[in-house]
């Protein structure tokens, strides 16, 4: 039960951000924020192409502004329509760049493997020269074509090939994307984008954050993780257990106390890269009503497109600003930033008012009875000839009545210029701040797929922390009760209980709190 007091606190908190716009950028003409754009995998590439194309009449109007863009992904197949786009920007305000990974042989990944130690100790002189390493690939592995799914485990190799390796192409893009993101001049906001069932992106995005976010920008950045969940019209193996993993490495970096259990004993390089914080994007509700995967895809990615760029950059600018505080425990100070605890997943969604019918969203893959936000906004962009307040304080009130919050949501009603495809499209978005993973259905149905599985397909689908010998979501052998199991046999491990890896069903719960009340 919530005590009184600190009950009392979280709604001063909330008053501040509803009644006081505190979050809210108050100056007659503010000053842009710049969007940048890393994709990793095919949802990774796909999004940038759909931001350039959709970019609004007003995206770089204003000098202080820049647009830099990196595509990355094992071959070149999903890579061109980047290219094919990129052209459209102005050369002198834009960057957009492509990296497409070469698949090593078997023999070249694994002599690269066997130097990582060496790499791992140039880049961080604290790093533990473990005697008993091992390449954490089995040896009969076989290396997947590009084209091909490739589990997390083995992209997470071929990453670190490409960026320790011979002239080191993936650290040079780095490099190159920094040194863009840093000429701008106004606020900037880095968005890392992938897909969470995606072996590519999702076995890639673990490493990238830690260097693009630990290393070159030297935690100076905003860095946003932006995670397309999977839906029914996906492959097979992008709805498998490796999700559970995906999610629990997100977990360790996202929440405070845990991460503080990883970098306890593997140092600073491993404290949470997305230091703007995580929104999780579900697609279900779009391939219910579309039942087609591409049409899938591609909705969801001009809605949040139009999220991200519209108004230069000001309705995620004061999104994240609001999350921030949403984050912020009861006790800090209302002006202090802060990392966010075990209430990480920030859940994006949108919705229409071009219909008569009940336009309230469902929710988001979010558990029924496990959660309710504290707070949020209704984004709504409209054409300014749109005469729709009486329709907006409607949804207001339904999405009031479906996700309950502490406070009622606001309408943060902006008048759009438009954009080449879609000049008179009315956007209505929002996000729903404050989800635990063990409040998400993706979580236990992940959880269930991963139980099923062999050691070895749970270790290929692992991809954080596997240079340091940890099987991050099974339990350590040698200390009772933590997570992490070594690979080697030796003391490899993390400071993170294995009760909050697996999370725990609500009947679960139930029945120790009753046991509790019994005793």
């Amino acid at each position: 039960m919530v005590d009184p007091q600190e009950m009392q606190r979280i709604r001063k908190r909330l008053e501040a951000l509803k009644r006081g716009g505190v979050h809210r950028v108050k100056d007659r003409d503010p000053m842009p924020s710049s969007i940048h754009i890393i994709g990793i995998g095919k949802a990774g590439a796909e999004f940038i192409a759909e931001t350039i194309e959709q970019a609004p009449i007003d995206f770089l109007s204003d000098d202080r502004q820049r647009f830099t863009a990196l595509a990355v992904d094992i071959g070149d197949g999903d890579l061109a329509g980047v290219r094919a786009v990129a052209d459209s920007l102005p050369s002198d305000k834009a960057q957009v760049r492509t990296l497409a990974l070469e698949v090593p042989s078997r023999d070249e990944l694994f002599g690269s493997l066997g130097r990582y130690r060496e790499y791992l100790k140039l880049e961080y002189p604290r790093y533990y020269w473990n005697p008993n390493y091992e390449p954490w690939l089995p040896d009969a592995i076989a290396i997947p074509k590009a084209g091909e799914h490739f589990p997390r485990a083995i992209a997470k190799a071929i990453y670190g090939k490409a960026y320790y390796e011979g002239d080191r192409p993936l650290d040079r893009e780095l490099e190159l994307f920094v040194n863009s993101v840093d000429a701008t001049t106004c606020q900037s906001i880095v968005c890392v984008v992938f897909g969470l069932g995606g072996g590519t992106g999702s076995g890639m995005v673990m490493d990238l954050a830690r260097h693009l976010t630990n290393v070159k920008f030297g935690r100076r950045a905003l860095v946003l993780g932006v995670g397309i969940a999977p839906c029914e019209g996906d492959r097979a193996e992008h709805k498998s257990g490796s999700i559970f993993p995906t999610i629990n490495e997100l977990d360790c970096m996202l929440d405070q106390e845990k991460n503080q259990g990883v970098v306890q004993v593997w140092g600073d390089l491993y404290r949470n890269p997305f230091t703007a914080g995580f929104l999780m994007v579900p697609q279900k509700s779009v391939w219910q009503e579309t039942g087609d995967l591409s049409a899938t895809n591609q909705q969801i990615d001009r809605e949040l497109v139009a999220f991200l760029t519209r108004d230069r950059g000001l309705d995620l600018y004061e999104t994240l600003r609001l999350l921030n505080w949403v984050g912020a425990p009861p006790s800090q100070h209302m002006a202090a930033r802060s990392q966010y605890g075990a209430r990480w997943a920030h859940m994006f969604g949108f919705t229409t008012l071009e219909s008569d019918n009940d336009n309230v969203p469902d929710r988001l893959g979010i558990r029924a009875g496990t959660f309710n936000p504290d707070f949020f906004e209704i984004r709504a962009s409209t054409p300014p000839t749109a005469q729709l307040r009486a329709k907006l304080d409607d949804l207001a009130m339904k999405m009031n009545a479906s996700f309950a919050p502490i406070l009622e949501p606001e309408i943060a009603r902006s008048f759009m210029a438009g954009s080449p495809t879609a000049s008179t499209k009315s956007y209505i978005q929002f996000v729903i701040p404050g989800a635990t993973k063990t409040a998400l259905d993706i979580f236990y149905e992940a959880r269930l797929a991963y139980d099923r599985q062999t050691w070895e397909e749970k270790l290929l689908q692992h991809s954080w922390l596997l240079e340091l010998g940890v099987m991050l979501s099974e339990p350590a052998s040698r200390f009772e009760g933590m997570a992490g199991e070594c690979l080697w046999g030796c003391a490899c491990r993390m400071v993170v209980p294995y009760s909050a890896i697996r999370g725990e069903d609500l009947e679960e719960i139930k029945l120790k709190l009753e046991e509790v009340v019994k005793a």
